[in-house]
């Protein structure tokens, strides 16, 4: 059975208000989608619409950045993990997009004062 991925791709210009506003720390800029099922049967329905804002950030100073996302008021994901857009990383280090996770498990993240909505859309990409 195939296998895909599937969540909220982040809006085209919300992403380019959120690159000036959190410049990226790494030279590989992300700064795509929220997962919600890395491990998505293709044939799995996408995810409904949702309420997404930024709550927090985190930089492991070792290669990876991410932006925490509260989905429909909470930051936590069906799966055990958190919520976020891996928002830059840096490849000749080693680090990939997946590492976000591990990182949000290691470090506690920074809560932002104001939460920033954010415009998503349900999406499936290989």
């Amino acid at each position: 059975m195939a296998m895909s991925v599937i969540g909220w791709k982040l809006d085209r210009k919300d992403r380019a208000r959120l690159l000036e506003r959190f410049p990226p720390v790494w030279p590989d800029v992300v700064a795509d989608h929220v997962t919600l099922d890395a491990h998505a049967a293709s044939g799995r329905e996408l995810p409904p619409e949702i309420q997404a804002e930024i709550v927090g950030m985190v930089d492991d100073g070792r290669g990876l950045q991410a932006l925490v996302v509260a989905v429909n008021g909470s930051t936590d994901r069906p799966d055990g993990g958190t919520y976020h857009i891996t928002w830059s990383l840096d490849r000749r280090r080693g680090r990939k997009p997946v590492h976000s996770n591990a990182v949000l498990k290691e470090i506690p993240w920074e809560r932002l004062d104001i939460s920033i909505p954010i415009s998503v859309l349900p999406a499936r990409w290989p």
